[in-house]
């Protein structure tokens, strides 16, 4: 009879080992804190927040154009009568208030 050669038990860890490794590793890379997983999140957050800042740049003109046109140099009289009825209550003599 001819007997059957086992593999040695050492070999047998050392594919396992290097096989765990290669999982390990291969996980790390997709779903680890330098992944492609992580790495997309961080790019869509990074578009999300740019839309933002756009939205408050646009918000920060507004604002400033606002400014200008109450300041002393621009005196826009149609927008300081707004304001005045808007904050204040104001009214001519001559309105009537229908609420």
């Amino acid at each position: 009879m001819t007997r059957q050669k086992r593999p040695a038990i050492g070999t047998l860890i050392y594919f396992l080992g290097a096989l765990a490794l290669g999982f390990y590793f291969t996980f790390a890379a997709i779903q680890g804190d330098y992944g492609v997983l992580k790495r997309s999140g961080i790019a869509a957050e990074g578009r999300a927040l740019e839309v933002e800042l756009e939205q408050l740049r646009a918000e920060v003109a507004r604002m400033e154009n606002l400014t200008m046109r109450l300041s002393d140099k621009y005196l826009d009289l149609d927008l300081l009568d707004e304001q005045a009825r808007d904050v204040l209550g104001l009214i001519r003599t001559d309105e009537m208030v229908i609420r």
